[in-house]
């Protein structure tokens, strides 16, 4: 081979493994991005949508001005199974609820951890619907016991369902009357409650938790 040749050939040699290592590190650099933008709106721990993206989700479903509801559930006795169990135990039960609570078919829309051993779905259509979905919430948590690291445990729910009522209703106001509901529920000692409309909310600092 000549030397002209032979420059030729180092040379695009050269630009070829240059492009070569340039695209790997922006194949890296996308897989990075994507990664950080999954861990920005997924929990941890139970690889569901987190607080931020359910938001995302009831905001954009009630800006299609569609029938939407919203189902807050808080597992009964959860921090128990801490304390005695640990919180592997805990985690291992939390894992487990969300796979239940993802498995739900429509019209449940998204399942999420909200924070602690609180979790909220998001439903398609209006107060049949939305009812269908919490009591759906509710017994697939009880029908079953639940398998842990340390073996195994029967868990309930405290579940709150509320849904939209005319195109003004907003998605701090589902949350609030969701809450509320939850709460009505844990304080007859678990079950299923729908939100009254007849009912002041009250007021509790804790409730803007869900707004954050």
């Amino acid at each position: 081979m000549s030397p002209t040749l032979t420059t030729i050939a180092t040379v695009t040699g050269g630009i070829l493994a240059g492009l070569a290592l340039a695209g790997a590190l922006l194949w890296r650099q996308q897989q990075a991005l994507q990664a950080a933008r999954y861990q920005a709106t997924h929990d941890e721990v139970t690889d569901l949508p987190n607080r931020r993206l359910f938001l995302t989700r009831l905001r954009a479903a009630l800006a299609d001005g569609t029938p939407v509801g919203v189902v807050l559930l808080d597992l009964d006795r959860f921090k128990a199974v801490n304390d005695t169990l640990g919180h592997d135990a805990g985690n291992d039960l939390l894992e487990r609820v969300a796979r239940r609570l993802a498995s739900l078919p429509a019209p449940v829309h998204t399942a999420a951890r909200l924070s602690g051993d609180e979790f909220a779905l998001l439903v398609s259509g209006g107060r049949d619907d939305t009812a269908t979905a919490a009591h759906a919430a509710w017994q697939v948590i009880a029908a079953a016991p639940i398998r842990v690291v340390n073996g195994e445990l029967r868990m309930t729910a405290s579940v709150g369902h509320t849904h939209s009522h005319n195109r003004h209703t907003g998605p701090r106001q589902l949350l609030a009357e969701a809450d509320a509901a939850m709460y009505a529920a844990k304080r007859c000692g678990s079950g299923v409650r729908e939100h009254d409309p007849r009912a002041a909310l009250p007021a509790r600092r804790g409730r803007d938790r869900h707004y954050r």
